[in-house]
């Protein structure tokens, strides 16, 4: 076959629309170099975000999207861009007054497929762009939009993941309706209150536009994948959780055609998910399994395969990893499953056998690789997309375990930013436990000088603070502060046993964890032990919380997004399934929720001066627990503040408060920990 190349046309085309800067991205001269300057909170508006890269079939092009916040909008654009392998051109492929997301090439290489919310409408829908040039034509015009898409195999038809409300007050939208709630577990994050609306999966004619309807239910099902031959679609489907029960999915397999049969692969009681992956023979799909419901906080998904005739159980091959695996994807024989490992700060890509589940890391390094791609008629040309410390992720070809840049979307930026030197620490904890952070210190501080330190805690807890950029946190380091990021228990990258230990008992080991790193940041001459602060969002939210109860060490805390008055959480937030699973219910467990709850019901144990901030409209960690304890401390006479950011969810997106967020977490710092502030108001009366 052959594959068409982008029309040198389209090319120049697109080039010369694009801002004189864009296509070329030369490194300056030595003798031009500018000089450096520290991190601005204004950085959030010229740092660009690359996500999403795909390699075109044959290896030729890496299509990505690039964000970047337009202050005057106060809202992050994203647009696709392609980069040639060798390097040698850059592409704009998108620029319009809304975000395009989601590149997808055609398997015939003939189209690139996105998904946009051009001309309006309720959601984003498929566009297609024609490789041999033109303009991109609209081909979905589903009512709440696509969230996701996958290329049948002769590139004449997509399956379509979108959302399909089916209540009686989805039909009538010029009024408000009454919110009728009959779901166990009845609110999320960003989506509110859950009606009637589940995922479900669509088969779309790419040339005659017809859509057909494949999945119907009260179940979502997502992470659409065709057999190799693309006669059957894999699937991942996710019924409502139920009491006791807790949240469930499994891989399924149905012919790829309207009323085809569906059959059930996996009977696991916790989650079978996606990415799914056939194997070249179309004999296997691959996919992640985590652990039984009881343990959904603290998930560490293991690669498994299962036959795609049902002929046979599910079998996990990394069983013995103890590591958590994300991505997989069946190398073109069909020997190995390519996935990505979170190990201890790292992230990188790894090849398991199928045979025997034996992994062989590629390309390790003190860096994160935080997604890859493969050409799929040329196995051997990989795309990474890797972030460092020192820089957010671009697109890298790999080539022998090394890494070739292919995209230099902030290099103009960082040619002018003096950064804060990212090192690591090992700390023992009370009881002896061995605890693994990171340290970004000030640009330019002196051997044996001490600084100010502020404790930067990470959520989840199921996460990890690893080899990545945090523009936040070189944000602290360019005022002066060493900045401790630590790996408590309870987070991933250090195996099962350390993640599940603070199963039941929160605030218990985190703390120790947290004040045993303090205690080593002290003890090898970085951290002045007069000048410390702490502060977290959501679970480093809630951990700043229980600490400053624990302890009056930390001169200034910011909590964001936490609360730990665990009787007013249940019911009201997310995450009622977990409760009942992990703490059992109040009326039945009410003295372990009441020792959670500590941090609120000894607030009188505080004293450390603390701002509480988040989000109007979370439903993950409810604005109410802060006001909780904003209330308390103002009542003890604590020095405190509560921002409450309106129209916003759990995770602050708004550009302009996220500026606001930074700099009142600096000015807070600087007077209660540094002491060089303003002059704290008066307690209250």
């Amino acid at each position: 076959m052959t594959i068409p190349r982008w029309s040198p046309f389209l090319a120049a085309a697109l080039v010369s629309s694009l801002p004189s800067a864009s296509p070329v991205h030369a490194q300056p001269a030595p003798s031009q170099a500018p000089a450096r300057r520290p991190v601005a909170a204004t950085d959030i508006y010229r740092l660009r975000t690359v996500r999403d890269p795909q390699l075109s079939p044959e290896g030729t092009w890496v299509a990505y999207t690039v964000s970047a916040i337009d202050s005057a909008k106060d809202r992050a654009e994203s647009d696709i861009w392609m980069t040639s392998w060798d390097g040698a051109q850059t592409i704009r492929v998108t620029s319009t007054p809304e975000s395009e997301s989601s590149p997808r090439w055609s398997p015939d290489g003939r189209w690139l497929a996105f998904v946009s919310a051009r001309q309006g409408g309720d959601g984003a829908q498929v566009w297609l762009l024609d490789r041999r040039g033109g303009e991109a034509q609209r081909i979905t015009t589903i009512r709440d939009g696509v969230s996701d898409m996958a290329w049948s195999p002769d590139a004449t038809r997509l399956a379509l993941v979108a959302s399909i409300r089916s209540d009686s007050a989805a039909a009538d939208t010029s009024r408000p309706h009454p919110i009728v709630i009959d779901r166990y577990a009845f609110k999320r994050d960003r989506e509110g209150y859950l009606t009637r609306a589940h995922d479900h999966l669509f088969l779309l004619d790419v040339t005659t536009r017809k859509v057909d309807t494949l999945t119907t239910g009260d179940a979502d099902e997502d992470s659409p994948a065709w057999s190799p031959d693309g006669a059957r679609l894999a699937f991942v489907r996710s019924p409502e959780p139920a009491p006791d029960s807790g949240a469930n999915s499994d891989v399924w397999v149905m012919d790829a055609r309207p009323g085809g049969r569906q059959v059930r692969l996996t009977d696991f009681p916790g989650p079978d998910a996606g990415p799914l992956a056939w194997s070249p023979d179309g004999k296997w799909i691959a996919f992640t399994r985590g652990d039984e419901p009881r343990w959904s906080a603290y998930q560490l998904e293991k690669l498994a395969v299962v036959p795609s005739d049902a002929s046979g159980p599910a079998r996990v091959l990394t069983a013995a990893l103890d590591r958590p695996v994300s991505r997989p994807a069946f190398t073109a024989d069909g020997s190995a499953v390519r996935v990505l490992v979170t190990d201890d700060r790292r992230v990188y890509l790894a090849r398991a056998r199928a045979r025997d589940g034996t992994v062989e890391p590629v390309a390790q390094g003190r860096r994160a690789v935080l997604g890859y791609t493969v050409a799929a008629h040329d196995d051997g040309r990989v795309a990474l997309l890797v972030a460092t410390p020192e820089r957010p992720a671009e697109v890298y070809a790999l080539e022998r375990d090394s890494l070739r840049a292919l995209t230099h979307q902030n290099d103009s930026l960082f040619a002018v930013l003096q950064l804060g030197t990212t090192e690591d620490l090992v700390s023992r904890s009370a009881d002896g436990t061995e605890v693994h952070g990171l340290v970004i210190r000030p640009a330019g501080v002196a051997p044996g000088m001490r600084s100010p330190l502020l404790l930067d805690i990470h959520g989840g807890p199921n996460g990890q603070d690893q080899y990545d950029f945090s523009l936040d946190r070189q944000w602290l380091a360019a005022n002066g502060y060493a900045v401790l990021a630590v790996n408590y228990r309870g987070s991933s990258g250090r195996g099962q046993r350390f993640g599940r230990a603070i199963f039941a008992d929160w605030g218990h080991f985190e703390v120790m964890d947290v004040l045993g790193a303090v205690d080593e940041a002290v003890k090898e001459g970085i951290a002045d032990s007069a000048r410390l602060g702490i502060g977290g969002w959501s679970y480093g939210g809630i951990t700043t919380d229980y600490t400053i109860a624990t302890t009056t060490r930390f001169k200034g805390a910011v909590a964001g997004a936490g609360a730990i008055d665990v009787l007013a959480l249940y019911g009201t937030d997310q995450y009622v399934v977990q409760y009942d699973l992990e703490l059992g219910t109040p009326w039945t467990s009410t003295p372990l929720y009441v020792r959670l709850s500590y941090p609120y019901l000894h607030a009188d144990r505080i004293r450390t001066p603390t701002l509480f901030m988040g989000g109007a409209l979370d439903f993950n960690v409810p604005i109410t627990g802060s006001e909780q304890m904003y209330e308390a401390l103002r009542r003890l006479g604590v020095p405190t503040q509560l921002v409450v950011y309106p129209g916003q969810w759990h995770g602050i997106t708004r550009p302009s408060f996220v500026r606001d967020r930074m700099e009142r977490r600096v000015a807070w710092f600087d007077r209660y920990v540094k002491g060089t502030g303003p002059a704290a108001p008066p307690p209250a009366p």
